[in-house]
This record gives C-alpha cells, sequence and structure tokens, in this order.
C-alpha cells in the first residue's frame, strides 16, 4: 500500500508553469510541418501515376526518381508523426486544463488519424498491384488532406485564444 501511495503521489507532480505554456506551441508547429510534408507526399505519389503511365525512355527516367521509395518513406513518417502528435495535442490539453475540449477540432483530428492508418494499411495491397487499394489509398489522403487543412485553420483559432490568455 506504500508503494502506491508513494507511485500515485509521484504521478501528481506539478509540472513547471514554463512548460505548460510553451508546450502548447509545440503540437501546432509539428502539425504545420505534416501539413508540408503532406503536400510533398502528394507531389511524389503524382509522379508515381506519372511513372505508371509513361512509356519507354520516358518511363526511364521517371524511375531514377525513385518516386516510390520516397513516397513510402515520406508516408511512413507522415504516419508516425501524426499519431504522435495526435497524442501529443491531446496530453498537452488535458495537463493544461484537466480536460479534452469535445469539438470539430478534436473529433476531425481523431478521424484524421484514423484514416491515415487505413490509407497506411493498404500499402501490402498496393505492393501487390491490386487496383481498388490504390483509388481508396488515393481517396483517403485526399479526404485527409482536405481535413488537414481544415484543422489548420481551425488550429490558429485555438491558439489565437490561448495566445490572447498569456
Amino acid at each position: 500500500m506504500k508503494f502506491l501511495t508513494k507511485f500515485l503521489g509521484f504521478m501528481s507532480l506539478a509540472i513547471p508553469e514554463s512548460v505548460k505554456v510553451w508546450s502548447q506551441f509545440f503540437h501546432p508547429l509539428v502539425m504545420w510541418g505534416l501539413l508540408a510534408l503532406s503536400f510533398y507526399a502528394l507531389y511524389l505519389g503524382i509522379q508515381i501515376r506519372r511513372v505508371r503511365s509513361a512509356e519507354g525512355e520516358a518511363k526511364k527516367e521517371l524511375i531514377k526518381g525513385k518516386f516510390n521509395v520516397k513516397h513510402y518513406q515520406v508516408g511512413s513518417l507522415l504516419l508516425a508523426f501524426m499519431v504522435l502528435g495526435s497524442i501529443g495535442g491531446m496530453a498537452v490539453t488535458y495537463l493544461n486544463n484537466g480536460k479534452l475540449f469535445i469539438g470539430s477540432h478534436l473529433l476531425a483530428g481523431l478521424g484524421m488519424t484514423g484514416l491515415i492508418a487505413t490509407s497506411a494499411a493498404l500499402s501490402p495491397f498496393m505492393q501487390k498491384g491490386i487496383e481498388w487499394a490504390r483509388y481508396s489509398h488515393i481517396f483517403l489522403n485526399v479526404v485527409l488532406l482536405g481535413l488537414f487543412g481544415w484543422q489548420a485553420i481551425t488550429g490558429v483559432e485555438i491558439l489565437q485564444r490561448i495566445i490572447s490568455k498569456l
């Protein structure tokens, strides 16, 4: 029992105010970086489609760009950092406010996390050349990018409220 009390006492350490204040800016910075990286992933995806439709010498030149490898790597980074960024954003909100604000920004962000995970899960099927997986991947990512743009706008509004309270 003493161990549990000691452990729970450790869990209730106060976070320094300066850390609480500045931690609120980490999530938006990461997400804006991920939004830019998402547009790069889109560019790479378009290049992959160009490679698939090209013929002859043009195809040989496009293949040298290794767009498929770069797209896969960038997509993997996006998956990892978007999931971690979502969790981090919720954690910072909870630590600073003692609760999460259930609203469109949070719900859309959770939806985006599900979309990117589902999109990435289609990779093994796409590698086997299954067309429905490719089209589903494209559709999910277009929806994801649209939501991401909207999240950026609503995130700036939230950030403005945070700054006004400082």
